[in-house]
């Protein structure tokens, strides 16, 4: 008797599952599937090492302008609208950098298309909201999970491909999910809407943000997203580059040893939240990312043909704080308002540090035509998380350490 009331609520939750799916793939399968086909693309036009690193810099630049405006823009358009509209442009930078003729076209395309996925990663978190808000751990779970395997599933496929098809075809394959993702919100918004949805992107408070400024818990949590982020985004620019270089592997290989180097994201992002939930491991693993990082650059450096595998598997490990980062942002404060304040700032500053590190480790490269200072700079990086984890590893909440500074929150 009950079921037909309760029919379109489940069809529409069916519906954005999928599309949380889709929007989730898609908003990573552009960034890890460039690199791996430079060369093949090089051999059409040059495509100059600053170049490169500008395009390595587009995803977090666009990540921590949009991450700024998305608010603005969902609260005029509405999520699903604004999903919908972040995938068309996105289908439109991707058939765009396929059909690039040069290294202006290529970098312009691509800025498009990250445009769109700083919007979509934005939106994600709220549409899971809105449509499982009894069923926010999983849902995250699985959209984290979803771009954890779009990460990887890319660089696997993408030399292949060219092989077979073209450099073209490679790029604007996954085109073809982008426009997928985008029926499920189409047929949502000619849908009623679902009841008791609502809720879209809250607006963090603007007295929360400026104190959040002055402490020490905030700036180690900014240095351990940092640290990630500079870490997947150089590589997925740089190395491809750097394992034919330097470790004699062939195009395919190097793609196929960045496919693994974000592989390691898919085991880290299931048991991370975990351990630190259930076992409060916030410094062993803040130690297990600085030591395996280290590790893998210093094999980089030392002997990059001699178990390159086993290199790329160690640097992998270490963006693990990226999903640690994310679970503190809850555990380290009090209420949701500051939650979201603490997100957007982390995000926001953290992001804008990790823009400047693909276009310059790019500009260090070439002008001194080797990969010893950037891989030393790399490690500089990584050791400046551990001083970040022992702030971060204290069981206390932005607001207790306000509290003990500077009185009440």
């Amino acid at each position: 008797m009950s079921s037909p009331p309760s029919r379109p609520l489940w069809q529409g939750r069916a519906l954005a599952l999928v599309g949380i799916v889709l929007f989730a793939f898609s908003l990573r399968t552009a960034v890890a599937a460039l690199s791996p086909v430079l060369a093949f693309v090089g051999a059409d036009f040059a495509v100059p090492p600053a170049v490169v690193g500008l395009i390595g810099t587009a995803p977090p630049a666009c990540y921590a302008v949009f991450g700024i405006l998305t608010p603005q823009l969902e609260r005029r358009f509405g999520l699903e609208r604004l999903a919908v509209v972040a995938m068309v442009v996105a289908v439109a930078g991707m058939t765009w950098r396929g059909l690039a003729v040069d290294a202006t076209t290529l970098l312009l395309s691509t800025a498009l298309i990250f445009a769109a996925v700083g919007v979509g990663n934005i939106l994600l978190p709220p549409l899971v909201k809105k449509y499982f808000p009894d069923r926010i751990g999983l849902m995250t779970t699985v959209y984290s999970t979803t771009l954890a395997i779009a990460t990887f599933v890319p660089p696997l496929v993408a030399v292949p491909v060219a092989d077979a098809a073209g450099w073209r075809f490679s790029l604007g394959l996954w085109a073809v999910f982008a426009a997928l993702a985008t029926i499920p919100w189409i047929v949502l918004l000619v849908r009623p809407r679902p009841a008791g949805s609502g809720g879209g992107i809250v607006t963090a408070s603007t007295s929360a943000f400026r104190r959040l400024w002055a402490l020490p818990l905030t700036w180690a949590l900014v240095a351990a997203f940092a640290m990630s982020g500079v870490l997947v985004y150089t590589a997925l620019a740089w190395l491809p580059t750097f394992l034919v270089d330097e470790a004699g592997v062939t195009p395919a290989a190097a793609g196929a040893l960045l496919s693994l180097f974000a592989a390691m994201g898919l085991p880290c992002s299931l048991l991370v939240p975990v351990l630190v939930v259930r076992y409060n491991a916030t410094g062993v693993l803040f130690a297990v990312s600085v030591a395996a990082g280290l590790a893998g650059i210093a094999g980089l450096l030392v002997a990059p043909q001699a178990a390159t595998w086993l290199w790329i598997v160690l640097l992998g490990i270490s963006p693990l704080l990226f999903p640690l980062t994310l679970v503190l942002l809850g555990l380290r404060t009090r209420n949701h308002e500051t939650a979201v304040a603490l997100s957007a700032f982390v995000q926001s500053i953290g992001y804008a540090i990790v823009a400047i590190f693909p276009f310059g480790i790019g500009l260090i490269h070439g002008w001194t035509d080797a990969w010893t200072l950037p891989l030393l700079i790399l490690a500089g990086v990584i050791g400046a998380a551990i001083p970040a984890g022992f702030i971060a590893a204290r069981r206390h909440t932005v607001e207790d350490e306000w509290e003990r500074r500077h009185g009440a929150w």
